[in-house]
This record gives structure tokens, C-alpha cells and sequence, in this order.
């Protein structure tokens, strides 16, 4: 099986939404999944990783990838990660680097101003999106010589809003931060929400000032053959989740 990516034409850099397709994993990982957070076996996890970056023209180690973990952390890379490090973006402008972004619903947002020369990709889930990941991302951009209204930024296959049912709660969190986020948020059963991480995502780049965002439409709990996803998996009671992963070089 051949590897299934997506691009989008508003970002020039070389770059990829990749599929679950394509790669040696079996079972519920099967079979493209680049995540090592995942109980399948490394081995495979790294001959997926590795036809990754040969289908955009690099070797594996210049693929770089970092612990995600739902924050507004950001990393500036220069050269290829030898230790691992804690952050759920990347920036940089040094060219032969790939970035990657691990995603099984969040959002994958994938950035660039080639005027400048600078590229960055960005884990959103809720949790990152309302704690600022997107304008930080950005801002680490600027610090590299990016210019903000140059910079185009695409959201890839993510969970959308008839699939991510949410909580009272939930509501109140991001009511409590601003309250124009109940346009975000549509009535479900009893007490239930759904959410639009998509929308809310866009939302927060163009008020940020980048030249361009969109979205690929691509929705990873509806789309079992192509997608994983984590609330998918859930539902079905499934142990683990494979990861997704999008890319952008330099």
C-alpha cells in the first residue's frame, strides 16, 4: 500500500497531512503510525517514520519531532534532536529540517512565510489552542525574521464539531476565558455540547494577523479508514491509537 498524504496549495514549503496508510504497522495501528507514545512496536513505528521522510526527500534523522504535551511551549530547531524535548510546536529556518507534528483528533497546523524563509507546525487540541500554542507559534516565527501577515497557516485533518461532544464544563472553561466563545459551541443532547476546535482554531489565527488560514476538511473520527482517532477509539473500547502525522520542510 502506497502512503496517502494531503497538501494544500497555501503553503508553498514542502509539506504533507499524512494517512494512516502506507506504513508496516498491523491491527488498531495499521498502518501508518509514527507515534512512539504508542504501545506498537518501535520498530515499526520507525519504518513508518522513515518512508515519511523519504517521501518528502529527507533522511529520518532530520525529520524532528518533540514530546507533546497539550502546552503553549515552543521550540526554535537548528539542527536534528539528539535528546528529546517537551514542546507541542516547532519554528525554524534552517533548511534541510522537517518538522513533525503528531495528532490522533487535535488539530495539526502547519505554518510558513516563504519570503522569509520560516516554517513552524503546531499541536492544537483544546487545551493548547486556549492557552495561546497558535500566537505562540507565531511569535517564534517573528523571531526568526518571519513577518506575521506573511505567514500562511493550515489546520490539517481534525476532529470536527459533529464529533466532538463535550460537557458543561467544558463550556464554562472556555466562557470563562471569553465570552464570544459561545460561538464555538452548538446545542447536543440534554446537557451536552458540540465544539468546533476547527472554527475556534481559525478563529484564533486570523486574530493573530496571519496572512491566510484554512482548514484541509478533513475529519478524522468520521474517516476510520484514514484517520485515527483517539475518540474514536475510545468509543470502541480499543486499548491504544495509532498517531497521524504532518510535516513541513525546509
Amino acid at each position: 500500500m502506497t502512503l496517502e498524504v494531503f497538501t494544500s496549495d497555501a503553503l508553498v514549503p514542502r509539506h504533507g497531512f499524512f494517512t494512516r496508510k502506507g506504513g508496516a504497522s498491523s491491527g488498531v495501528f495499521s498502518s501508518l503510525n509514527c507515534g512512539f507514545g504508542s504501545t506498537d512496536q518501535k520498530d515499526m513505528v520507525r519504518i513508518n517514520r522513515e518512508r515519511v521522510a523519504q517521501a518528502l526527500g529527507l533522511d529520518a534523522q532530520a525529520l524532528v519531532t518533540v514530546h507533546q504535551h497539550h502546552s503553549a511551549d515552543v521550540a526554535t530547531i537548528n539542527a536534528p534532536l539528539n535528546e528529546t524535548i517537551k514542546a507541542d510546536a516547532m519554528v525554524t529556518a534552517t533548511p534541510g529540517l522537517a518538522l513533525g507534528i503528531m495528532t490522533a483528533d487535535c488539530q495539526p497546523v502547519l505554518f510558513a512565510d516563504t519570503d522569509a524563509g520560516v516554517i513552524g507546525g503546531a499541536h492544537a487540541g483544546w487545551k493548547g489552542a486556549l492557552c495561546g500554542i497558535l500566537e505562540a507559534t507565531i511569535d517564534a516565527m517573528e523571531d526568526l525574521g518571519a513577518s506575521r501577515e506573511s505567514v500562511s497557516a493550515v489546520i490539517g485533518p481534525s476532529i470536527s464539531q459533529r464529533a466532538y461532544e463535550v460537557g458543561p464544563e467544558f463550556f464554562d472553561t472556555f466562557l470563562s476565558e471569553d465570552r464570544e466563545s459561545t460561538r464555538f459551541f452548538a446545542n447536543g443532547e440534554g446537557d451536552r455540547y458540540q465544539f468546533d476546535l476547527i472554527g475556534y482554531g481559525l478563529q484564533r489565527l486570523r486574530n493573530a494577523g496571519v496572512g491566510h488560514a484554512k482548514w484541509t476538511g478533513h475529519c478524522t473520527y468520521s474517516d476510520p479508514d484514514r484517520f485515527f482517532s483517539y475518540r474514536r477509539s475510545v468509543h470502541k473500547k480499543q486499548a491504544d491509537y495509532g498517531r497521524l502525522i504532518s510535516v513541513i520542510r525546509l
